[in-house]
This record gives structure tokens, C-alpha cells and sequence, in this order.
């Protein structure tokens, strides 16, 4: 690669790579080696900050070896196609290239600069800055390959806007008014002179690099560094070295058994309607005859509903017309009438829909809980493994309520996605063999969280240790009959959904 790579070889890509952890507690929920699923069934590398910067170094140099341009323009071209070196190879040879330079937004190499992006140059040898207009020495005017040329100074407080205060890295155009012509690093890194906004520039560049590339993708947890690089996209799990388990496609915590396109559904439903599903439940009713959800905010159960089309007059006890209702203002006894009996099956029916969501986000919500609780127990157990190594216990020997604690948690991981499937999931013979084996890995997981709070004394040591592993072996292959079983249903259909 020529000279233009040293502003990425030479200076911190921006990142700072997290240490391994060596917490011997580490959740490991959902290891993807549970299921009968090795690793290297589906190659990953984990990358810190500074082999992402060296990755992208060497996929311009790849590029580079071929195509002969300069490199600031390769990296342009490749951002543009998402880092698709194939694609972008492709179009090179078989298409219009001045198209491709154009759709990229650089200035065709190939092509001789015309006379009219040459710098104007007085006769007193200076020229005006058409930002600031001032007037300078050429040495102190400069710009990029569309002629466009403005002072120094101009250019460094452009550039440190666009950096610091609008977050741009690959996508800075040319200063001047509808220019679209993108600025390269070289350029950026000669100009910008604040190690500050350099150091934000270069973050920026290599946060681009791994966004735009479909093959790489940032570990999720809290303030982890580290991007994971596969060979082809597939909806698996990938372990970071922080220890985080996450779905590569997605990006969510490994789901194991729902699929990607359902828990993104699940998730946007949660966020639109969880917060106000209770509330709507306990506090609303739908009008009777256009269905508009109305709220008492009175005494009176005489209600005429709001909605300009309709203004329908009704009883909120029991939704019938008030027309019969005489003079019965705030007591309402006509519960039999038909009319009554018709509008509260019809209410009956559209408050069901909201019920069963509420059914299934409140098991979800609860194991998500759970687990949050079932991580705090990682202390606890700490400290009782050291209380049993005093009575006389190898760590060898006590290693099971670690094991028992990391079951629990995929256990929990687990049940917790169970309840999106289930939600999504059309009634049928194999749903029920799904929903019973549900039930039993829901049971034998809460039997064992019971085990892990119980006090442990000398006195019931070797009782409480029995019990737990028997449990959490059990726990193992109820999860894992499962699993199988859902995974037996995608390969041969027997799954349909219920989508709305």
C-alpha cells in the first residue's frame, strides 16, 4: 500500500481493546455448545480495536494490488460498497467507471484534472478564500481533487465541526456549496491539528468500517470493545471475550429458540404497547359500536363517546344503549337485556387480544427479572463455595453450585424466549408437545433456584449438594429436549404463526 495508510498504521485507532476478564464467576448463559452446537461449526474471530484497524488496512491492500489507485480512494470505494470487496472488483471491470468514481463521490483518477479546477492565482500571487473571504498565499490554500480551495483555517474549523459536533467520519463532503466530493483521511489527518478530534476522527473511521461490513459486528455488552469477524451471516451465537453471548444477524442476546425475525417484532410490540397495556386494561373500554377506546374520567355512567362519526350513547356498567336506561342514572340493572349481553361479548373479544399479549409479556418480563436476580446469586455463591472449601471441601468439589448457578441462568435465558415463540405460535398438536415440555423445564428450573437460596450448613451439605446436582443434570436435559424438539420443527414445518 502506498504512503496514504500511514494515517491508520501509524496512530490509536480511537478504541481502547478491554482485558480478558478473569472473574471466576463469569454468566456464561447459553453457551452455544449446550445444544450439541460447536463453535467451530460456525467460524468467528473475536478482534480488538487494533486488529479491526489492521483488518481494514488489509482489505485496502487486497484491493489495492489489483485495481492500482491510491489507497485514500480505495478506502472510499470499498466504504461505499459496505467493505464488499467481490462487488466492488466487480463493477471496476465490468462496469461504467465513471459511474462508479461518480456514485462514490471521488474524482475519477484516470482522469486528467481540467483547466478549470486549477487554483485562481492573481497576478500578486494570492488567492481569496471563499469562506472567510480573505485573501492568502497559495501555501496557505488547499482542497481536494474537484478545485475547490479554501484557507487552512477554514478548513480545520469545517473538518472539527463535522467530527466533533455531527459524529461524521467517511461521509465529510467538500466545504464548498453542492460539492458533494468526500474528503479522504489523508487529507482530514494533514488538516486536523487537534489530537483530540483526530483521535474522535479515527474512532469514527474504524466504527464505520465495522458497521458498514456486513462480515464484522461490535459485541453489544456494556462498554466491551471487541468486534466479532464470521466468514458468511447466519442467525448463530458467537461468544466475545468478555464472555457476552449474542446472536451474530441480529445483534440481540442469543435467543435460542426464536428466530431473529420474531424477536424483533416482539421487542418493537413490547416497547409500542407494555408501558400503557395495563393501564388500558384497568382503566378503558371500547365503544360499543365504533370500538374507540374511551376513558371514564367522571362519575356518571352515562357516556357519549367522542368520536365525531358516531357519538353513541351507551352505559359504562353494561354497555348497553342508555336510551332504556331511564332515569337510572348511577345504577345500572339491566345486565340481562340482549343488547347489554351483545356488547360485552363484543368487548369481551377485543380486550382478549390484549389479555393474551399481557399472558406471555408478563411470563417474559419475569424471567428477564429473574435473571437479572439469578446474576446477583453469582456473589452469593462465591461466598458459600468459600464457606464449604473451611469445611473441608476440595474447589474441585465445590464447583457444582457454580455449574448449577450457570445452568439456571440458561435455563432462564431460555424459557424467557420460549414465551416470544409461544406468542407468535398457531395452535397445533406439536404446540402442545412444545408447551408441555415448557411446563416441565419451568418447574424443574424454579425447583432449582429454590436449592441455590437455600442456607447451607454442614449439616445438610451433602443433602443440598445431591439435590442440586440431580436438579440442575435434569434442568440440562429438559432444556435440551426442548431445544431439539423446536429445532426438529423448523427443519420438517410444523411450526406456522399467528403474525398481526
Amino acid at each position: 500500500m502506498d504512503s496514504d495508510d500511514e494515517s491508520f498504521e501509524e496512530h490509536d485507532s480511537g478504541n481502547v481493546s478491554s482485558g480478558d476478564d478473569d472473574f471466576a464467576m463469569d454468566v456464561d448463559i447459553n453457551n452455544p455448545r449446550d445444544r450439541g452446537q460447536e463453535t467451530d461449526e460456525y467460524p468467528y474471530d473475536v478482534l480488538t480495536t487494533d486488529e479491526i484497524v489492521q483488518h481494514m488496512v488489509d482489505c485496502i491492500k487486497d484491493v489495492n494490488t489489483v485495481v492500482e489507485i491510491p489507497a485514500t480512494i480505495t478506502r472510499i470505494l470499498l466504504n461505499h460498497f459496505k467493505w464488499d470487496k467481490e462487488k466492488l472488483m466487480e463493477r471496476f471491470y465490468d462496469g461504467d467507471q465513471d459511474k462508479l468514481f461518480k456514485d462514490a463521490h471521488v474524482i475519477n483518477p484516470f482522469r486528467k484534472p481540467s483547466l478549470a479546477l486549477k487554483p485562481k492565482i492573481k497576478k500578486s500571487r494570492t488567492e481569496d478564500c471563499e469562506i472567510c473571504y480573505s485573501t492568502f498565499p497559495p501555501s496557505m490554500m488547499t482542497g481536494l481533487e474537484c478545485g475547490h480551495r479554501f484557507c487552512t483555517q477554514c478548513w480545520q474549523e469545517y473538518l472539527t465541526t463535522k467530527i466533533v459536533e455531527e459524529g461524521l467520519g467517511q461521509s465529510i463532503a467538500c466545504a464548498a456549496h453542492g460539492c458533494d466530493i468526500l474528503v479522504d483521511d489523508v487529507t482530514v489527518m494533514r488538516l486536523v491539528q487537534d489530537s483530540r478530534v483526530r483521535l474522535k476522527y479515527q474512532h469514527l473511521i474504524t466504527n464505520s468500517f465495522v458497521e458498514c461490513n456486513r462480515l464484522l459486528r461490535w459485541c453489544p455488552s456494556a462498554d466491551c470493545t471487541y468486534a466479532i469477524r464470521v466468514q458468511y451471516v447466519d442467525p448463530r451465537p458467537v461468544v466475545c471475550k468478555c464472555n457476552h453471548v449474542f446472536c451474530f444477524e441480529c445483534g440481540e442476546n442469543w435467543h435460542d429458540p426464536v428466530q431473529c425475525k420474531l424477536l424483533k417484532k416482539w421487542i418493537k410490540k413490547c416497547d409500542d404497547d407494555s408501558e400503557t397495556s395495563n393501564w388500558i386494561a384497568a382503566n378503558t373500554k371500547e365503544c360499543p359500536k365504533c370500538n374507540v377506546t374511551i376513558e371514564k374520567d367522571g362519575g356518571c355512567n352515562h357516556m357519549v363517546c367522542k368520536n365525531q362519526n358516531c357519538k353513541h350513547d351507551f352505559c359504562w356498567v353494561c354497555l348497553g344503549s342508555w336510551e332504556p336506561h331511564g332515569s337510572s342514572w348511577y345504577n345500572c340493572n339491566r345486565y340481562d337485556e340482549d343488547e347489554a349481553r351483545a356488547a360485552r361479548d363484543a368487548q369481551e373479544r377485543l380486550r382478549s387480544t390484549l389479555a393474551r399479549y399481557l399472558h406471555y409479556y408478563n411470563r417474559y418480563i419475569n424471567h428477564m427479572q429473574s435473571l437479572k436476580f439469578e446474576h446477583k446469586l453469582y456473589a452469593a455463591v462465591k461466598e458459600k463455595m468459600e464457606e464449604m472449601q473451611q469445611h473441608n471441601m476440595s474447589w474441585i468439589e465445590v464447583q457444582f453450585l457454580k455449574k448449577a448457578v450457570d445452568i439456571l441462568c440458561q435455563c432462564r435465558q431460555t424459557l424467557m424466549c420460549t414465551y416470544v415463540f409461544a406468542y407468535y405460535l398457531k395452535k397445533n398438536n406439536q404446540s402442545q408437545i412444545f408447551e408441555e415440555n415448557q411446563k416441565d423445564l419451568e418447574t424443574a428450573t424454579e425447583t432449582l433456584s429454590e436449592y441455590l437460596e437455600r442456607d447451607i450448613t454442614s449439616e445438610n451439605l451433602a443433602d443440598i449438594k445431591q439435590k442440586v446436582q440431580d436438579k440442575y443434570r435434569y434442568c440440562e436435559k429438559r432444556r435440551k429436549a426442548l431445544l431439539d424438539h423446536v429445532h426438529e420443527g423448523y427443519e420438517k414445518d410444523w411450526w406456522e404463526y399467528t403474525i398481526n
